[in-house]
């Protein structure tokens, strides 16, 4: 694990992330770059990417098990994929949070039939076909994952057993009929740039 870069993209925040992350240098090659809005803060920590495969996580993430990442490697590999997710897991909410991250893993495995769907949360990417790709589109501000992974082959695109754990947070900000109303349209506007380059306020919130 000593050998894998890890990037972390600070937006200037005011809870102590970069003292916390190089706290653990010794144990990691960690290091703090400039973030901003999720697009911006991957796209520079994808610049610095030097292997073949680059992971995104979001901040509050945490593998539900040990091999995940070992395993999403091993499955991109094997396939030639060029991006694998994994499944989303609500650990400590309700059952409405609950019921809403299993109707997202349901979209993901629907997703392969035709424009292939991963959230920022978990999205490994193989770095030379993130490039080609543009990387994220970073005049989006809400949903520029599904924008970026749409992009991709289906045959291109897998889906490993296992999951991360996410929070809560986001429903108990927005309330659950505001996050699950802006999914639905979201997927129902795959097609509509315009859709994603409008501000939803699912920072602000």
């Amino acid at each position: 694990m000593s050998n894998t870069k890890v990037l972390v993209a600070d937006a200037n925040s005011a809870d102590g992330t970069p003292k916390i992350v190089l706290s653990f240098r010794g144990r990691l090659n960690v290091s703090v770059i400039s973030g901003g809005m999720p697009s911006v803060g991957r796209n520079q920590g994808a610049a610095q990417a030097e292997t073949p495969y680059v992971l995104f996580l979001d901040a509050d993430i945490e593998m539900a098990h040990p091999s995940v990442v070992r395993r999403a490697v091993e499955l991109a590999q094997h396939k030639q994929l060029h991006c694998v997710t994994t499944n989303i897991l609500c650990r400590g909410g309700n059952w409405v949070d609950k019921l809403l991250y299993a109707g997202n893993d349901a979209f993901q495995y629907l997703s392969c039939l035709h424009k292939p769907f991963a959230t920022g949360m978990f999205m490994l990417f193989d770095t030379n076909k993130f490039r080609d790709l543009g990387g994220f589109n970073e005049r989006v501000h809400f949903a520029e994952d599904y924008m970026l992974t749409q992009q991709v082959a289906s045959n291109r695109f897998g889906i490993v057993r296992g999951g991360v754990y996410t929070t809560n947070r986001r429903f108990q900000k927005m309330g659950h009929l505001r996050v699950g109303w802006l999914f639905l349209k979201t997927a129902m506007n795959y097609w509509n740039e315009n859709h994603f380059l409008r501000d939803h306020k699912y920072w602000q919130a």
